[in-house]
């Protein structure tokens, strides 16, 4: 008969998700301005061994009301992105943990940033559903001074098996944010507070959070692995299994609940994925932060999870204890406040940031920009250097960080449970590991073509010195980590699984749903009448997909893009399932 393995390989193969080809591909800061918002007041490897079956996990049962999609880094290598169904349309959104809302480029929009696939107005979606006559305006601004506006609109949004009808989304028509890659726009992924759609629409709060509020997912929480080609992932209700192997050694931190903005209210919510920041040392040795706001983030460093952002950041205070650690390393660059250090290249050196008394390591290759061209010996690093923040967060840990764990946004549950970021290591943790040879480091330089144009001051900069600003948040309201909610998270009809009141903190961690990708590659071992063994391997060919243009919709003025080569293979392994089976059976 027909091997069972056979048979479940082709069955998980027709059921699988498929990666979105892009070009692998230093660093950037294009997210939301989020910081001025507030003072107005307003590694690769842990993919290599996927499961074979979506859904199967060891002593789990398969999630359900969950799926997982792929997740592409840009070839300018600051943007991770994912294909999103937009009614009848698929665009490409870059992804953005630091805010709330999802907003695309459509048709109206003829700035030269615009020349990207677009959502077609004229196409008259049958479930594009108009607020306020296109009149309500969606406005957002980014830390680069770029940004864009439109309206506000309401749209089917679906990434996988999952859709939200009647999405709030902005819809552009104009802008001067740029992207690469045909990326139109941006899912915001943080919560509701933050969310310039909801403030101003009834009943419109942004993607994941409407998924949580309405019990849509399996656990109301999403995943992200993000690595430096398209085996990246973004799980909606359940985490991967192909990348967290033992859901034991996942570090749960509560998120911060931020004061109200003024007279905003009386009462603290939580605003964005920030958690606290524990300590940070250089190959071992600790440094002290000091966070900008001591009296009013309970003495601790905040730092802000943020996909959407290609670097980490630091108060200069903190940033400038690290290099001093670092033999050779120095200030070359601080234009616009923002501080760039330089260390040898050759620094057998590793940095480690504290969460929840867990070290987690960066390799040089994890922090490393690349050598200066003009002085090959010394490379560009993280963490770079910011002025004070008036909102207390102190640190901002985007992409570079956020390649060496699995993170884990889970989004609390109303009178049950807090939001928690886990953390899940994918390389040694502790502080005593090995720095990575040189070799490995000179020879990733080389493949990344990592090295930065520019040529570094032959002298020694002093580091600058800046005022505090006033602090911005409500003084008179108290917020502290891990507050349980009435309202404004998930729905209460979950079970908790994380934490809550009465000593209960993580007590059922282990049960959280996984998934896992189906493989684009299919190895078949065929075994004839005749007793003899064939192997084969079968790669999975994408879907074609005509970025921003509806399927049998003729193309007129909006720009698309093609994105795979060919017809899906669904109906080849029908075929050839059927075939086997009668040559066999």
């Amino acid at each position: 008969m027909l091997p069972f393995f056979l048979v479940l390989s082709i069955l998980a193969f027709l059921d699988g998700a498929y990666a979105i080809s892009a070009h692998p591909a230093a660093h950037g800061r294009w997210r939301p301005d989020l910081r001025r918002r507030a003072s107005n007041g307003g590694r690769s490897s842990g993919l290599q061994s996927r499961q074979i079956l979506e859904g199967i996990v060891v002593g789990v049962a398969p999630a359900n009301n969950s799926t997982i999609i792929p997740v592409s880094f840009s070839s300018d290598r600051e943007t991770y992105y994912v294909l999103a169904g937009v009614g009848n349309v698929s665009l490409r959104l870059a992804l953005d943990t630091a805010s709330s809302d999802t907003w695309m480029v459509s048709s109206d929009c003829g700035s030269p940033a615009c020349n990207v696939p677009k959502y077609p107005l004229a196409f008259e979606s049958p479930t594009f559903v108009s607020v306020n006559s296109n009149a309500t305006a969606f406005n957002v601004s980014y830390a680069d001074s770029t940004g864009a506006e439109g309206f506000v609109a309401r749209e089917s949004i679906s990434f996988g098996n999952l859709t939200v009808p009647d999405q709030a989304i902005g819809l552009v028509t104009s802008s001067n944010v740029t992207f690469t890659d045909q990326v139109s726009g941006v899912l915001g992924l943080s919560f509701p507070r933050l969310s310039t759609i909801a403030s101003q629409t009834v009943n419109a709060t942004p993607f994941f959070a409407t998924m949580a509020q309405n019990g849509q997912l399996d656990y109301p929480l999403f995943g992200l692995s993000l690595t430096r080609d398209d085996s990246g992932s973004l799980a909606f209700g359940a985490i991967d299994g192909s990348v967290v192997m033992n859901r034991s050694l996942i570090e749960w931190n509560e998120v911060v609940p931020f004061a109200p903005f003024g007279a905003e209210s009386n009462t603290s919510s939580y605003l964005q994925w920030t958690i606290v920041l524990e300590g940070a040392s250089v190959n071992g040795s600790t440094v002290d932060l000091q966070p900008t706001y001591p009296a009013r983030t309970f003495n601790s460093s905040l730092a802000l999870i943020d996909a959407g952002t290609a670097g980490i950041y630091g108060p200069y205070q903190d940033v400038e204890q690290i290099f001093s650690q670092i033999p050779g390393a120095r200030l070359v660059n601080d234009d616009d406040g923002i501080g760039q250090w330089v260390v040898p290249c050759d620094a057998e050196v590793l940095i480690a940031f504290n969460f929840g008394g867990r070290e987690f390591v960066m390799q040089p290759t994890d922090y490393l920009i690349g050598p200066a061209s003009g002085n090959p010996n010394l490379c560009l690093s993280w963490p770079q250097a910011a002025p004070p923040s008036s909102d207390g967060i102190d640190w901002q840990l985007g992409s570079p960080f956020l390649r060496t764990v699995y993170s884990i946004y889970s989004f609390g549950i109303n009178t049950k449970e807090p939001p928690m970021i886990g953390l899940y290591p994918l390389a040694n943790t502790s502080v005593a590991a090995t720095p990575e040879p040189l070799s490995a480091v000179s020879a990733f330089f080389a493949s990344y073509s990592a090295t930065v144009g520019t040529t570094l001051p032959n002298f020694l900069l002093p580091t600058p010195t800046f005022s505090t600003p006033a602090y911005t948040f409500n003084t008179s309201v108290r917020a502290t980590p891990g507050e349980l909610a009435r309202t404004g998270l998930a729905t209460s009809t979950y079970v908790p699984l994380l934490g809550g009141s009465g000593g209960t903190r993580h007590r059922n961690a282990t049960a959280l749903p996984t998934i896992t990708p189906s493989p684009t590659v299919v190895t078949f071992v065929i075994t004839d009448t005749s007793g003899h063994t064939h192997t084969s391997v079968s790669t999975a060919s994408q879907p074609s997909v005509t970025l921003g243009v509806p399927a049998g919709w003729k193309v007129s003025g909006a720009r698309s893009g093609r994105v795979g080569a060919g017809a899906g293979v669904g109906a080849t392994l029908g075929a050839m399932l059927c075939a086997l089976a009668w040559g066999v059976l």
